[in-house]
């Protein structure tokens, strides 16, 4: 059995953000008077000068650290720092790509680690996994800690693009498809299925499935994606991989980044929603009901949108299993064939 922890806190809050040291006090009594190093990076300083200086001045002693790249060794670099400078809180504040490098720092450092995110695209804010460069352009996931607490201002959340909240949409949809290749798993190798994280990454789905808040910018909304975002964290937390947010649909977009990046940049919670459709035909689910939710909430999965051909999609499916060639999904069983697969990305062409 995984042994598995859980935050201190999830607080989801207008004007949070300037209260940060006084809803931690009541874990960690001292927690002003610690060493802080707030992670960012130089745009979002910016954009949140008010915020991070107020941040600065809720601890006695606290330096902002900018963030230029999302490399693993960028990672290593900033334990290091930490370490040498006996820093022993770690605020990441940011996206994706500045809170996976400071998730990963503080697993290494063994600091403490708040995160503070700035958009809720995926569900890395929540998760036991870093996602960080390597050589090239390729990116690998490392295990590393879930935060000691989340912590995440309504007002800054809203004031976000509509895309990035699409994205986190997009990343929870996934899951409908993922939880399928994760029981195929089991079934073709008897890989083992942790009943409360898949119930926890269910809920999750659910969430945002059986939604009636039609305003995505809503308090009411992002209260729900947040929650659904950290469900598919925890799940993962708790099976000890990503199995439980993670299937065919993944490593599809896994494919595009490392084979195609040239030529696509598509967000990852909008790639993972894309291939959840074609996903969701090669396990010969409901396709109406994922076709339902991602035009409900109008997310952008139209190949073509997104610099991706016929030719393209076809061939990020057909590698997509070599990305993660240990992972048993419903792509070690079903016809990839190039006529078939250009038939689904046609189909999505005309849906879409």
């Amino acid at each position: 059995m995984n042994n598995f922890r859980l935050p201190y806190h999830l607080i989801v809050q207008e004007g949070i953000f300037e209260q940060v040291d006084v809803v931690m006090a009541d874990c960690v009594p001292d927690i002003k008077n610690k060493r802080a190093i707030i992670v960012t990076d130089e745009n979002l300083q910016k954009l949140f000068s008010q915020i991070l200086s107020a941040l600065q001045e809720d601890f006695k002693d606290t330096e902002i650290y900018l963030v230029k790249n999302n490399y693993f060794d960028d990672a290593v670099d900033l334990a290091k720092y930490v370490c040498m400078n006996n820093y022993q809180v770690i605020i990441g504040f940011g996206g994706g790509t500045v809170l996976d490098l400071a998730k990963y720092a503080a697993f290494v450092s063994k600091s403490l680690y708040l995160c503070l995110p700035t958009t809720l695209s995926n569900d890395s804010l929540a998760s036991p996994v870093a996602v960080l460069g390597t050589e090239g352009k390729a990116r690998k996931s490392f295990k590393c800690t879930i935060p000691d607490a989340i912590i995440v201002d309504v007002n800054v959340i809203t004031g976000a693009p509509v895309r990035q909240l699409q994205a986190g949409i997009g990343d929870t949809i996934s899951k409908y498809t993922a939880l399928i290749d994760w029981k195929l798993a089991y079934e073709a190798r008897n890989s083992r299925v942790d009943d409360f994280a898949y119930m926890l990454s269910k809920m999750a789905f659910n969430t945002i499935c059986h939604n009636d808040e039609k305003e995505l910018k809503s308090s009411s909304f992002i209260k729900l994606l947040t929650q659904a975002l950290v469900m598919g964290g925890l799940a993962m937390e708790i099976a000890g991989d990503s199995r439980p947010a993670s299937g065919s649909e993944h490593l599809f977009c896994h494919a595009l980044e490392e084979n195609f990046s040239e030529q696509v940049n598509v967000t990852h919670g909008i790639a993972v929603a894309m291939g959840s459709y074609a996903a969701c035909i090669f396990q010969n689910r409901n396709i109406e009901k994922i076709t339902g939710l991602l035009k409900k909430y109008e997310l952008p999965v139209k190949p073509s949108a997104w610099g991706i051909t016929e030719e393209i999609f076809v061939g990020a499916w057909q590698q997509a299993a070599a990305t993660r060639s240990d992972r048993y999904t419903v792509l070690n069983e079903t016809d990839l064939s190039y006529e078939r697969l250009a038939g689904i990305y046609q189909e999505m062409e005309r849906i879409f």
